[in-house]
């Protein structure tokens, strides 16, 4: 069975390479992000550490969005040529009538799809790394790009007059020659001007920023581009010249949700048209990126008081709010929108609707936080409340005979709570199985300079596995009682 899903998969592979639509998309998509490097000179944005910076923000977020609404319509096009339009010009009877199963014919479908798709992709985010590199023109004044229109120029060139060349002497397929000339070829021009730069000075990967102490390193107050004399010690931060780490990981993520539409579209061509695949498709990408409004908003429902300013604890010792006694005080911020009382039992997370709050479920407490007596009493479960409040500070302390479950304790942005959150099934169900096209788009936390974490990367690499399984074997089902 491998074996027929590999060779199924070569043979789609080269007949989606080969469909002009992929080719045309390619270049259409190289071309608007050589426009978008005039049009996006109105975002008045301002000059930040990130990796981009003013302009160049809404240059990365409207080059993205290319690059995604091509690729879904790309993998829209290619699965209904690969399934549904076989099953409709009968010739898939010629595999569907040999010993291979529909299970290996969907499978090979998907990687030859996919495997299309990615071609295509990986050639488009080339051109928006290099659109990049240039940076928006907001005046007349600025300056022109020349490494970066020269490679790319001479890239494109060269990988047409091979197609060209190709396809006139030995009657090479156009589009699939260029597409496949045309990878290779960006990815080494966009490596030349990672060393090259403007002014075709060679330039180092990356730079350090160095600080004088750690208040200034707080404030992101820096004092020049290279060390001074006896500056080596200090702490700093590498800054990269045109390579992009944070770019390159939004990209891979903005990839991989096109591999989960590509899948959507194989499971729905088994029985759609092109029309209704494209429709369908267009629809989960839409949906997709409205699920956070239209179900995450009341998947979990809570009400935060405030968020967490500053955490102190009386003993050093016990810092981790686990154990029986176990005190701290929290300073929230003045803006709260529930006042706390003494009393109240009291939860604290990372996220604002309260999912993921370190703290377990609690009963009410009825006993008098003032009474040590009361509060270790066999009548009183196990609970973190509030024990004093003085302005802003909150003394919060772990009562009960046994000791209340803390996942750990609270931590400065921490969002506190008066009670355990509320999980709507309906719609936490709805917007498990609905692909959330939100996890994937991380352009807010490139252009806030948040680094996107290792974890939140391998979070997106096995949701788009399981999404990826689920469809597929979505597709299976539905391709198994197809009459063809």
């Amino acid at each position: 069975m491998p074996t027929q899903i590999l060779t199924i998969a070569r043979v789609t592979l080269i007949e989606c390479l080969r469909q002009p639509v992929t080719f045309v998309l390619v270049v259409l998509c190289g071309f608007m992000q050589y426009l978008n490097t005039w049009q996006a000179g109105f975002s008045m944005g301002s000059t930040t550490g990130a990796e981009v910076s003013g302009d160049n923000k809404l240059l990365l977020d409207i080059g993205l969005s290319t690059v995604f609404v091509c690729g879904m319509l790309l993998a829209a096009f290619l699965a209904t040529s690969a399934i549904a339009r076989e099953i409709e010009n009968k010739t898939i009877l010629t595999i569907v009538s040999k010993p291979i199963s529909r299970t290996a014919i969907v499978l090979g479908k998907y990687l030859g799809v996919s495997g299309a798709v990615l071609v295509a992709v990986l050639t488009m985010l080339l051109f928006l790394l290099m659109g990049i590199r240039h940076g928006v023109m907001s005046t007349a004044a600025d300056k022109l790009d020349g490494p970066v229109l020269v490679f790319t120029f001479s890239a494109v060139t060269l990988s047409l007059l091979l197609a060209a060349a190709s396809n006139y002497w030995y009657g090479w397929s156009f589009a699939q020659t260029a597409l496949l000339a045309m990878l290779p070829a960006m990815f080494i021009a966009y490596g030349l001007v990672v060393f090259i730069g403007k002014d075709w000075n060679l330039q180092p990967l990356y730079h350090n920023e160095y600080l004088r102490n750690d208040i200034w390193w707080a404030q992101d107050k820096y004092i020049d581009r290279f060390p001074q004399q006896g500056f080596e010690g200090y702490p700093h931060r590498r800054i990269y010249e045109t390579f992009k780490p944070q770019i390159t990981v939004a990209a891979y993520s903005l990839t991989l949700a096109i591999l989960v539409l590509c899948a959507i579209a194989t499971a729905v061509s088994t029985r759609l048209g092109q029309i209704m695949t494209i429709v369908v498709c267009s629809g989960v990408f839409l949906f997709g990126l409205l699920s956070n409004h239209l179900l995450g908003r009341n998947a979990f429902v809570n009400t935060p008081v405030s968020q967490v300013m500053q955490v102190d604890f009386p003993d050093p010792r016990r810092t981790d709010l686990s154990g029986r006694g176990d005190t701290c005080t929290v300073q929230i911020k003045p803006d709260a929108q529930i006042t706390p009382s003494v009393g109240d039992s009291i939860y604290w997370g990372p996220n604002p609707n309260g999912l993921g709050l370190a703290t377990g479920a609690h009963r009410a407490f009825t006993g008098d936080p003032a009474d040590d007596g009361d509060l270790f009493s066999e009548n009183t479960a196990p609970n973190v409340i509030v024990t004093h409040i003085e302005g802003e500070t909150l003394t919060i302390r772990n009562i009960g005979l046994r000791p209340a479950r803390v996942a750990r304790p609270p931590g400065i942005g921490d969002y506190v709570f008066l009670a355990p959150t509320r999980v709507n099934l309906v719609s936490a169900t709805a917007w498990a199985v609905i692909p959330n096209m939100h996890f994937f788009w991380l352009i807010d936390a490139v252009s806030q300079n948040v680094p996107v974490p290792f974890g939140h990367v391998a979070l997106i690499t096995g949701y788009t596995a399981t999404q990826t399984v689920a469809f597929l074997a979505l597709g299976v089902l539905l391709f198994q009682r197809r009459d063809v």
